[in-house]
C-alpha cells in the first residue's frame, strides 16, 4: 500500500484547514480574553464577551453592543496572494460576508482573516477604500462614495453580485420588488467597506502549532502574572475548546434532555432549539479562563504523549538512520525470531553453530553489497536489505528458515554493531543520553 502513489491528500488538507480556522478563532478569543483582564490579571466579573463558532460566518465575536462577523480563509503559499477583486470576493469570502452583513441590517462589523496576502493594484485599492470609508464614518457618521474610490466600489459591487445569488436578486429586483439603483448599490458597498477590515498574512497552517504559544499565549500569561508558564499546554487547552465548539459539540448544561412544557407564551425572539444550537457553539471568556487554569494546574494533560525511548543498539541505529517506527518495531521482532531459531537448533545440533557462522557471513556480504555504490538513508537501506534477502536461494538458507527470519539475522548483526543503517557513530553514548534524559523527566 505504501509503495502506490496517492492520487491526492484532500482529506488531510481539509481537516488541517478546519483546524487552522479553529486556531485563528482561538487567537481572537485570547485577544478578547486579554482585553477582559483587570489590572490584577483576573477576568473582570461583569465581562459577558463571547465567541459563537460556525454561525452566520466562521465565527462571530460579541463584546457589549459590538458584533463582528469573521471569515477565516487559509491560502497556501503556492496559491499566492489575492491578485484580483474577484478573488477577494470569491476565494476571500467577501461576497458571503457582505450577504450576511446586509441580512443583519448592516449592523455588524466584518473581518477577513487570511494567511494569504493582498496583491497590488485593485485588491490594494479595496483596502484603501475600506480605510477611507472607516475614517469617514468615524468623523461624520455617514458614508458617501467620492470620485477617488468610485471605480473600486463598482468593481467590488460587480464581483459580489457575481458570487452571491441572494444579493444579485435583491439588487436586480423581482416581479413584486423593484430593482435597486446602481448608485444605491454602490452606497451599500461603501457602507460595507466602512465596516470591513482585512487581516492578511496570518501564520500558515504548517507553522501555527509552533508559533501560537509565543504569539498568542505568552502575552496573556504575562498579563495574568504567570511567569514562564507552560505556553504550549495552555495553547492546546484553549484550542481544544474551540475545536469542539467549531463542530457544534460543546457541552450543554441540560445535555440531551427534551424540551418540555412549551407554551405559546414564550416571548423570546430566539426559539429554544436555536438557543441550544448556539450554546453548543459558544465560547465564553469564562470558558477560556477555565481552560487556561486547567492547563496551568495540570500541564502534562495537554502535552503530546512522549515517544517510548529507544534504548537498544538496533533501535537507536535504525532511528538515527531515519527508519520509521514501524520498521524499528518489525526489526526488533524479527531479531527475536532469528535468535529463537538458532537457540533451538544450537541446543540440539552440534553443527548448528558452524552453520550459523557461515550464514551470517552471507548476511554481512548482502549488507555490504546493499551499500556498495552509495550509503543510502536507513529507510532505503532497510528496503534494499529486504529485497536482497528475499532473493537468496532456498538452498543457501538454513533448514526451515523463512526470508523474514533471515532478515532478522541482519537485525541481529546490527545489534552487534556489525551492520549499520547510516554512518558509524557512538551508539552507546546516544543510549546513555536517552537514559539520562528519561531520568531527568521522570
Amino acid at each position: 500500500m505504501e509503495s502506490v502513489p496517492q492520487l491526492d491528500d484532500s482529506g488531510a488538507n481539509t481537516a488541517d484547514r478546519y483546524d487552522w480556522q479553529a486556531a485563528m478563532a482561538t487567537a481572537d478569543g485570547l485577544a478578547m480574553f486579554y482585553d477582559a483582564l483587570g489590572d490584577d490579571g483576573r477576568l473582570r466579573p461583569e465581562c459577558q464577551d463571547k465567541i459563537v463558532c460556525e454561525w452566520q460566518e466562521d465565527w462571530v465575536l460579541y463584546s457589549g453592543e459590538d458584533v463582528e462577523l469573521v471569515s477565516g480563509k487559509h491560502r497556501d503559499p503556492s496559491a499566492g496572494a489575492y491578485t484580483t477583486v474577484n478573488k477577494l470576493a470569491g476565494d476571500g469570502g467577501l461576497a458571503h460576508l457582505f450577504n450576511r452583513w446586509a441580512a443583519m441590517n448592516e449592523t455588524p462589523l466584518c473581518r477577513l482573516v487570511t494567511s494569504g496576502g493582498v496583491g497590488n493594484g485593485p485588491p490594494q485599492h479595496v483596502l484603501a477604500a475600506a480605510e477611507h470609508f472607516r475614517s469617514m464614518r468615524s468623523a461624520t457618521g455617514t458614508v458617501t462614495v467620492n470620485s477617488e474610490h468610485a471605480d473600486i466600489v463598482t468593481d467590488l459591487r460587480n464581483a459580489i453580485a457575481g458570487y452571491s445569488d441572494d444579493t444579485r436578486t435583491r439588487w436586480e429586483g423581482t416581479d413584486s420588488v423593484p430593482a435597486l439603483a446602481e448608485r444605491d448599490r454602490d452606497a451599500e458597498v461603501a457602507r460595507f467597506l466602512a465596516a470591513l477590515t482585512i487581516t492578511d498574512k496570518q501564520v500558515q497552517r504548517d507553522h501555527v502549532g509552533f508559533a501560537a504559544p509565543s504569539m498568542y499565549i505568552d502575552p496573556v500569561l504575562e498579563r495574568m502574572g504567570v511567569a514562564n508558564g507552560p505556553a504550549a499546554a495552555v495553547w492546546e487547552a484553549v484550542l481544544t475548546v474551540f475545536r469542539v465548539r467549531m463542530k457544534a459539540r460543546g457541552r450543554l448544561p441540560y445535555g440531551g434532555l427534551p424540551l418540555v412544557l412549551r407554551r405559546g407564551s414564550d416571548t423570546s425572539a430566539i426559539p429554544p432549539e436555536t438557543r441550544r444550537t448556539l450554546a453548543a457553539r459558544t465560547v465564553t471568556m469564562g470558558d477560556i479562563g477555565t481552560a487556561i487554569a486547567t492547563a496551568l494546574a495540570v500541564p502534562g494533560g495537554f502535552k503530546p504523549v512522549p515517544r517510548m525511548p529507544l534504548t537498544s543498539r538496533l533501535a537507536v541505529k535504525m532511528n538515527v538512520g531515519g527508519c520509521s517506527d514501524n520498521a524499528v518495531e518489525r526489526a526488533l521482532s524479527l531479531r527475536l525470531d532469528y535468535q529463537d531459531y538458532w537457540s533451538e537448533r544450537e541446543s540440539g545440533e552440534a553443527t548448528a553453530r558452524v552453520e550459523r557462522k557461515r550464514f551470517e557471513r552471507l548476511l554481512q556480504r548482502i549488507s555490504d553489497h546493499a551499500t556498495e555504490s552509495v550509503q543510502p538513508d536507513g529507510a532505503l537501506l532497510w528496503r534494499r536489505l529486504q529485497t536482497e534477502v528475499d532473493a537468496v536461494e532456498q538452498d543457501s538458507m538454513p533448514a526451515g528458515m523463512e526470508a523474514d527470519v533471515a532478515l532478522g539475522g541482519v537485525c541481529d548483526l546490527a545489534g552487534q554493531c556489525k551492520v549499520w543503517f547510516g554512518p558509524r557513530f557512538d551508539v552507546d553514548a546516544v543510549i546513555e543520553d536517552i537514559r539520562m534524559a528519561q531520568e531527568a523527566g521522570s
